[in-house]
């Protein structure tokens, strides 16, 4: 809860801070690859950098976190919290990292806004934002690191690849077993696990790829995606697994962190995907299937055509064996492999809904926004609706 002195300086100077955000987190990035160039070799995805989307996410949830503190004052905002928690604890962030970015992110503030802007009562207000955020994910990450039995923030192993799979032509799975014979961790299905992949240039980069099979298997699987045009850095740690990942080969992996989780109990699951979002519905049907087969479950995948839609033969399989279930399938282009499937877009109208059911989204952007309006109009509850972007959330403070 932001102090009654904090409260009307945040306030007051929100719309002008808002306003400039993009252009602070800018600096913010800059300066800090400045002094550390180490972060964006090894921590930072670049790609995220070139691009511009991990400005805006970190934009988003700052612009989220204070609105939130100004409109719910008594609500700490968890969610919002969890999320980016999972996301910093599959990267091995550590507590005194938060001082370097307060630093920096201050500097590029003051910069940015001016001393005329910043006064001294103003840099307070915002001081204390960012440490009630800073120390809310710290709480959060040290308790997901001692879940995952890391020690100290280190949560990488090696695992060996026992088999690799082409899905589609640009799809591949991989098999992985721990490399020194220890029991794997525990996870919940939905979660991913980060790959530190080692590149030509020295650099280090990291991803986060869905566990796509079900908690309790001697193995994890993991379904990697080649993203853009070789050479990219949006797609240079999904070409290096497609070049070098053969049976035999080690990866460096994280435990699996991850808040789009699957919970016990009896209500009625809509599980609806796009693309390579397919992933983590995997696991979660796959654990389904040998747990809870008489749930009652709604499949939704879309897709361009049958043939770019991975694991399209293991998701009709795992259907089945869930008495309850339906598969709903919508393709840009359908062909005559899949009668059933519908052409186009996704059309929430033309699902069959029952009452109470919790809704898990994972895909693009446009199919999650899509699919959440459509369902809010339906009548779901929006805490009944949860999601996972893969890359930043850029839905941060847009909804």
């Amino acid at each position: 809860m932001l102090s009654p002195r904090s409260a009307p300086v945040v306030r007051a100077t929100l719309p002008v801070v808002g306003a400039a955000i993009e252009q602070i987190t800018d600096l913010f990035y800059r300066r800090l690859f400045e002094e550390c160039p180490e972060l964006l070799r090894d921590l930072f995805n670049r790609g995220n950098q070139a691009n511009g989307s991990q400005q805006q996410a970190l934009a988003g949830s700052i612009a989220a976190f204070a609105g939130m503190l100004l409109e719910r004052p008594d609500d700490r905002p968890d969610q919002l919290l969890l999320r980016i928690a999972h996301k910093h604890a599959s990267l091995g962030i550590a507590p005194d990292q938060y001082r370097l970015v307060h630093r920096h992110l201050f500097a590029a503030i003051a910069e940015v806004l001016g001393e005329d802007t910043v006064t001294p009562e103003v840099a307070a207000a915002w001081d204390e934002v960012y440490w009630l955020m800073a120390n809310a994910l710290i709480a959060v990450e040290a308790r997901l690191y001692r879940e995952a039995g890391a020690t100290g923030t280190d949560t990488w192993r090696r695992m060996v690849i026992v088999e690799r799979r082409t899905e589609t032509p640009d799809t591949v799975s991989l098999t992985l077993r721990p490399a020194d014979g220890r029991p794997l961790t525990a996870f919940r299905p939905g979660q991913y696990l980060s790959v530190r992949a080692p590149l030509p240039d020295g650099a280090r980069q990291i991803r986060q790829y869905s566990l796509s099979g079900a908690p309790g298997r001697p193995q994890w699987r993991i379904t990697v995606k080649r993203v853009a045009a070789d050479g990219t850095p949006d797609g240079e740690v999904s070409h290096w697994l497609h070049a070098h990942a053969r049976p035999g080969v080690v990866l460096t992996v994280s435990a699996p962190f991850g808040d789009l989780v699957l919970p016990p109990g009896d209500e009625p699951l809509l599980l609806a995907s796009a693309g390579i979002g397919c992933t983590p519905m995997l696991s979660m049907l796959d654990h389904l299937a040998r747990t809870e087969p008489s749930r009652r479950v709604t499949v939704v995948h879309a897709d361009r055509t049958p043939a770019t839609h991975a694991h399209r033969e293991e998701l009709h399989a795992l259907v089945a064996r869930l008495p309850r279930a339906t598969l709903r399938l919508w393709y840009e282009d359908p062909g005559d492999v899949e009668p059933e499937a519908l052409p186009g877009r996704v059309d929430v109208s033309a699902l069959d809904l029952p009452d109470g059911v919790t809704a898990y989204l994972c895909g693009p952007l446009p199919f999650l926004r899509a699919v959440r309006d459509d369902l809010l109009h339906r009548g779901v509850p929006a805490r009944s609706i949860h999601y996972e972007v893969f890359g930043p959330d850029l839905w941060l403070g847009q909804k």
